[in-house]
């Protein structure tokens, strides 16, 4: 048995991780060790917080979508109701930029959503 030696392989990895921490303070985009742990805590945070985006724009857009409809009379849930009753399907997205975009339109659909 031959002895199998990984200093080529071992540099590639620690390249690779060393170039992914550019940027960082100090020993953090220096040292391996330090890089590759703050490496895998950005990894974990960038996985988390695709999700976190999704809600966050969630919120704001039902936000905007309820300060539109009050303008309009209604509430936001009486608003949503009145929508899924009659049968208008807009997601929140494109609700809150009609809210914004284009009053008059976000108007004539409340006057459709209330009975």
């Amino acid at each position: 048995m031959a002895r199998v030696k990984s200093g080529k392989t071992n540099r590639a990895r620690h390249k690779k991780v060393l170039k992914m921490s550019k940027g960082r303070i100090s020993a953090n985009s220096r040292a391996y060790i330090h890089a590759a742990e703050k490496n895998d805590r950005a990894m974990a945070y960038m996985f988390r917080d695709r999700k976190v985006k999704k809600r966050t724009f969630r919120v704001l857009w039902n936000q905007r979508i309820n300060a539109a409809a009050r303008l309009n009379g209604t509430t936001y849930s009486r608003l949503i109701g009145g929508l899924l009753k009659a049968g208008i399907n807009l997601d929140r997205k494109n609700l809150a930029d009609l809210a914004i975009k284009d009053v008059s339109a976000f108007a004539s659909l409340c006057k459709h959503a209330l009975p």
